[in-house]
């Protein structure tokens, strides 16, 4: 069966788009649930689980519930906004930097470690801690 895509309007190639995609969810689905059982198979007939064939790191599951981390950072203009320092910069952190006077450590939390060290200059202690261990 081909369908000639020309002769179609441009809501019929909507619901076609739609329907393919559609199908295309349930065939993966499909193919997924069929490798599942091959898989299933072959562990059971070894006499094995998937933890046994792909142990975890410490014992956790690889898409667990990762420890939540204290907030380090404070917005001055919004206190229900945190940051751990952990992972990409806020764009209220990004934005409350560019104003005059303001410097990470003035967004600390009161109680929360005070040492900041930029990336850069992180990067160079470490480089020059080797450098003498050599």
């Amino acid at each position: 069966m081909s369908i000639n895509l020309d002769s179609l309007s441009p809501a019929e190639l909507q619901a076609l788009i739609k329907s393919a995609e559609a199908q295309m969810d349930s065939a993966r689905k499909n193919h997924v649930k069929e490798v599942r059982a091959k898989i299933d198979g072959i562990l059971a007939g070894a006499g094995l689980t998937i933890g046994d064939v792909y142990p975890t790191r410490g014992g956790k599951s690889a898409k667990g519930p990762k420890a939540a981390v204290a907030p380090k950072y404070r917005n001055p203009g919004n206190a229900s906004q945190t940051w751990s320092g952990r992972g990409k910069r806020p764009l209220w952190f990004v934005e409350a930097l560019k104003k005059k006077g303001v410097t990470a450590e003035s967004l600390l939390i009161a109680g929360s470690p005070s040492k900041v060290v930029p990336a850069k200059k992180a990067a160079k202690k470490i480089a020059a801690k080797k450098a003498v261990k050599k």
